[in-house]
């Protein structure tokens, strides 16, 4: 836990680390020391899961940016296409709306911090999926949350590979 924590205090946690089935695919991949750490540490969890609340069912095709990372998206200077079978779909919006979502959620519940999955195109901290690979950089949501000050830490066990 940050230096600077407090019992209590509001954190928000990608929905599929709290063992919840929002992975693109209906799977689900809970990050149970984290969990206990949070529980221990008396956080109170929020869940989100940016692309449901950006209007994207479950299961939903898989998605990244075409190019770049989260902040290229948040810029206008990347798009969110779905991949693998079919036409590829722009779902842009859907992942903004739900950045837009999660960063009012946090500044309504005055979150300082972020728990999120590591190498989501929406959630990834240090790296996220786009143009068909890793890239270094945030995903959607992370960036958008780092932009009004929110700390955000990896969470998953990706995050510890």
């Amino acid at each position: 836990m940050p230096a600077d924590w407090k019992r209590g205090e509001p954190v928000l946690v990608s929905a599929c680390l709290l063992g919840e089935p929002t992975l693109w695919d209906g799977s689900i991949c809970p990050d149970d020391p984290l969990i206990q750490q949070l529980r221990d540490a008396g956080a109170e969890i929020i869940s989100v899961c940016p692309e449901m609340l950006g209007g994207l069912p479950m299961p939903r095709p898989p998605a990244e940016p075409d190019s770049g990372d989260g902040r290229d998206v948040l810029a206008g200077k990347a798009q969110i296409r779905t991949v693998g079978e079919g036409e590829p779909e722009d779902v842009t919006e859907a992942f903004l709306a739900g950045a837009r979502t999660v960063v009012e959620m946090a500044l309504a519940c005055g979150v300082r911090y972020a728990f999120l999955q590591e190498r989501s195109p929406s959630c990834g901290v240090k790296q996220s999926h786009s143009g068909g690979g890793l890239v270094d950089g945030p995903g959607v949501t992370t960036a958008a949350l780092e932009a009004v000050g929110i700390q955000v830490l990896p969470g998953g066990i990706s995050s510890r590979e």
